[in-house]
């Protein structure tokens, strides 16, 4: 079996080394010179220095070469590339093959997931064959081989089975979920809440009030996946509060690290200009809260994110603004 991981970032080349150990895997990145020393050095030295590469992963710049004869298509592309490397690609995919993505990002034009955008790209796929694969998976600790676990959602069952066997390693648990809706919009909106959750460690608080924030901001998450038709249960899983928790905490996120910098004062431009890898959440805030107001969807955290993103609110206000709400239930809008 050959699989074809599409977008040499930091996640996409950990997933290719995964698959690398059970499929024969090509890594597709669009820069020859950085394509040419991954496959000479086995090793991803702008977004994955020091992690030894499988040798039997190759890596190349030709889109043609990368999906030519794939049983299975990774898209490792962020959200505003997505459809443009699917569209070149195209006519290299059979209406029959899987196609995952890796992203956790919302197309800021239409408004549509990943799985959305594929689907219109590839007119006449097969949509129970095209998914998302999302959890807590910070790149450099599953390159590491440090134990932890995800989701592939897929509708079609045999697919859904196929696939994780594919993802599946010693250190890397793969569970199943038909519900691509409720994982997709899980893995959207936490990079939204990491934000969030940055801004409060930058601004100083401590546990208890990043703790309140999180689990604030997984109620505000659920709502909104439930409203697009997500299953509840999802939203309690791996590709909710566990991708939630592993991005609001963790200093290798790059959304949480935006919204560190953020409430030490600095300006987002220039958060994002010394960033080598794309922060999904700076650009899927408007198209996520966007969505929210379509469907009459109270999000508090969100919305003041997307207000200190776009609109210049400031940082401190945070804590403040949120404390001040009117006091209600806190299942109000849960169920």
């Amino acid at each position: 079996m050959k699989t074809a991981v599409v977008g040499a970032g930091s996640w996409g080349t950990t997933v290719a080394a995964l698959t690398a150990a059970n499929s024969e895997t090509v890594l597709w990145e669009r820069r020859p010179d950085l394509a040419e020393r991954i496959d000479r050095d086995h090793e991803n030295g702008d977004y994955l220095a020091g992690v030894e590469l499988p040798a039997q992963m190759r890596a190349t710049s030709s889109l043609a070469e990368a999906c030519d004869g794939a049983d299975v298509i990774v898209m490792g592309v962020p959200s505003h590339g997505f459809r443009a490397v699917l569209t070149d690609a195209r006519g290299l995919i059979g209406p029959d093959v899987p196609v995952v993505s890796l992203c956790k990002g919302v197309e800021q034009a239409t408004l549509q997931r990943m799985t959305e955008v594929a689907a219109e790209v590839l007119e006449g796929h097969l949509a129970d064959r095209i998914g998302v694969l999302t959890g807590p998976n910070l790149a450099r600790e599953v390159a590491a081989g440090q134990p932890t676990a995800s989701v592939v959602a897929v509708r079609d069952e045999p697919t859904a089975r196929m696939l994780q066997q594919l993802f599946w390693a010693p250190s890397f648990r793969v569970y199943t979920n038909p519900d691509v809706v409720g994982c997709e919009i899980a893995g959207a909106l936490k990079n939204v809440l990491a934000i969030g959750s940055g801004i409060a460690d930058g601004l100083g608080y401590g546990d208890n009030t990043k703790a309140a924030l999180m689990t604030r901001g997984l109620a505000e998450l659920a709502r909104l996946g439930v409203a697009l038709g997500g299953d509840p249960l999802t939203f309690a899983g791996l590709a909710g509060m566990g991708d939630l928790i592993a991005t609001c905490s963790s200093p290798q996120s790059r959304n949480r690290h935006v919204g560190v910098e953020l409430g030490r004062g600095r300006k987002l431009d220039e958060i994002v200009a010394e960033m080598k890898m794309v922060a999904e959440g700076v650009k899927t805030t408007a198209a996520v809260l966007e969505i929210a107001s379509q469907r009459g969807i109270e999000m508090p955290l969100a919305s003041f994110v997307g207000r200190v993103l776009n609109e210049g609110a400031h940082p401190a206000d945070l804590v403040p603004e949120l404390m001040l709400r009117k006091a209600t239930s806190e299942l109000h809008g849960i169920r």
